[in-house]
Parts: structure tokens; sequence; C-alpha cells
């Protein structure tokens, strides 16, 4: 039985790479301006002409890495939520950190000169502590004396969180000179539209240190989703694991927002998607869904930016396109 789990988790971690090589190579072969795939080629080596190089190593190889790094970011994150609230609905949109981390960016953009290489780095950390701040209101209002956390409950307040900081962002928005107001509007959205080097090398390091850091410590993420009772009998300090685990996953998903904009959905399909391939074991259940969500998120990606040439569809919108209805499925099945 064993073996059986072991080469289903292995095909599908193959199936999912090869998803992602395909995905890559079609994204950076399509685009308004063509190139053949043997251009391509001569152009990675150096062999390209100027406006080849860059189309590749300016816009599209940046784009995609964005894609799947935020994808990956997302997705591991709600995986971690669901884990930590035993709630399969439980994701960064839908849990208020979108929201958070989106209010706190919104702020830092009024109050500072319209993109500056500094804000490139800096964002990640002003939606984290946003983020942050979002999450523990949103645990503690969901908490009731002598009782465990209630997952419906701990949605609701989430969307009702959520709807409250939309509505001051909102306001906010309408006192935006021209630029910034264009610029709020595209990362709220949620788009990879301008993406560089800048905001791979500022996401990068939450990814490469957070994730591993799951990986590392899927035992315990295991025995979370045991029941409080049986967690305890198998030495688990659940107020300690449980609070680190949930600052590490707001942490990852406000760098992830804070570059890639309020894609939501993302940390909700995957994860879910991903227990069902290969069950609930997180030694597992991290790699694909990191694998599972760069795959969707740089599908979506490549879908808003292809479809309607030469313009675009914002990429939250495709991914909400898929995610909407696929929430209000697993709603009408929750308890």
């Amino acid at each position: 039985m064993r073996n059986k789990q072991n080469i289903r988790f292995l095909i599908v971690v193959l199936l999912h790479i090869i998803g992602l090589l395909t995905v890559l190579l079609i994204s950076i072969n399509s685009g308004y301006i063509s190139l053949t795939p043997k251009e391509t080629l001569k152009t990675l080596f150096g062999q390209g002409t100027e406006q080849q190089e860059l189309i590749l190593f300016s816009f599209r190889l940046p784009r995609l890495i964005l894609a799947m790094l935020v994808g990956a970011g997302l997705s591991v994150s709600g995986c971690v939520f669901q884990a930590v609230s035993k709630n399969s609905l439980a994701s960064p949109s839908l849990l208020g950190i979108n929201a958070g981390g989106g209010l706190s960016v919104l702020l830092f953009i009024y109050l500072t000169p319209v993109n500056t290489l500094i804000g490139i780095f800096t964002l990640p950390v002003i939606s984290i502590i946003g983020a942050s701040i979002t999450a523990l209101c949103i645990y503690r209002l969901s908490h009731k004396k002598e009782e465990a956390i209630s997952p419906i409950r701990l949605v609701l307040i989430g969307i009702g969180v959520s709807a409250g900081i939309q509505a001051i962002e909102l306001i906010l928005t309408t006192r935006l000179s021209p630029e910034k107001f264009n610029r709020v509007n595209i990362w709220t959205i949620g788009s990879l539209f301008g993406s560089n080097w800048n905001y791979i090398i500022a996401l990068l390091p939450w990814v490469c240190i957070i994730i591993p850091y799951f990986l590392y410590h899927s035992r315990k993420l295991n025995i979370l989703r045991l029941s409080d009772e049986v967690s305890v009998g198998l030495g688990a300090n659940l107020k300690r694991e449980r609070f680190i685990f949930l600052m590490m996953a707001v942490a990852l998903a406000g760098a992830s927002i804070a570059v890639g904009g309020a894609i939501g959905f993302v940390g909700l399909i995957c994860p879910h998607l991903t227990r069902k391939l290969v069950g609930p074991r997180h030694e597992k259940v991290i790699p694909v869904a990191t694998l599972s969500g760069a795959l969707l998120l740089s599908t979506a990606d490549l879908i808003s930016r292809t479809i309607v040439q030469p313009n675009e569809i914002p990429l939250g919108i495709v991914v909400s396109i898929v995610g909407a209805p696929y929430f209000l499925y697993l709603l009408m099945r929750a308890d």
C-alpha cells in the first residue's frame, strides 16, 4: 500500500513538472511579437537580436518566473492555513490576508513617491506587517472562551473583515493621483504586468526560506490536523506551534501578494486538489502544492496575456473565473 502511494506521488510530481515545462515553452514563444522555437533557443544562448533578447529576458522570462513563485507561495500558505485551522475553506484571500496586506501596500503607495526602486524591495515587508495584524485580529475575533474555533466562523469573520478593509481602501483610492490610482487598481485586481527581475529578487528569499521550513516541519503539520486531544498526546505545543505556522504562512502570503497583487483562490484551490491527489500527509502535500500553485498561476498568466492580445485580461480575473465556482462548491459541501 505504501509503495502504491509513493508511486502515485511520483507520478503526480512528474505530471506537474511536465505541465510546467509545457507552459514554459508555450509562454516564451507566445505573445504579440511571436518567437519561433529556433529563435528562442538562439536567444537563450546569446545569439538572438537585440529585440529578441529584450522580449525574452526583460519581459517574458521575468513574468513567467514571478508567476510561478507567486503561485507557489499562495498555494503553500493556503495549505498551512488549512492545516492550522483544520478548515478546507481557509485561504489567504478568505481569511483577510490579501485585504490586510493590500491596505498596508495602499497606504505605502499613498505616502511615498511613485514607483521607487526601494519600494519594490520594501513592499513584501509592508504587506507582511499589514497581513499579520489582520490575521491576528481575525483569529482573536473567531475565538470564543473555552470553545474550539469554528471553521465556518473563521471564514465568515475573515470575509467580514475583508469587506470592511476594502471599504477603507475604496475611500483611500479616491484621494490618489491618477498615476498612483492606476498602479493600485492593477494591483488590487491582481496582475503581473510590468514585472521585472527586481520583483523576483524581492520575493525569492521568502519563498526559498519559508517553503523548505514547512517541508522540514511537515510532521508537525500532520499532527496539527488531528484533534486537539490527540495532538497534545503526541507532544505538540498547540498554541506555540499554531502561532508560528500561522505567522510563517502569513509572511509567505503577504510577500507573494505584495509583488503579484491581490490574487484570490490560488491558496484555496491548489491545496484542496493536492490532498485529493496525494492524500493528507504534508511531506507530500507541500511539494505538490508548490508545483500546482506554480502551474495554475503560470497557466492563468499565459491565458491572460494571449487570449485578447495585444490587450490582456488582468490575471486575478482569470483565476477568479475558475476559483469562484469552486469556492461555492466547497462551501455547499461544508458541514
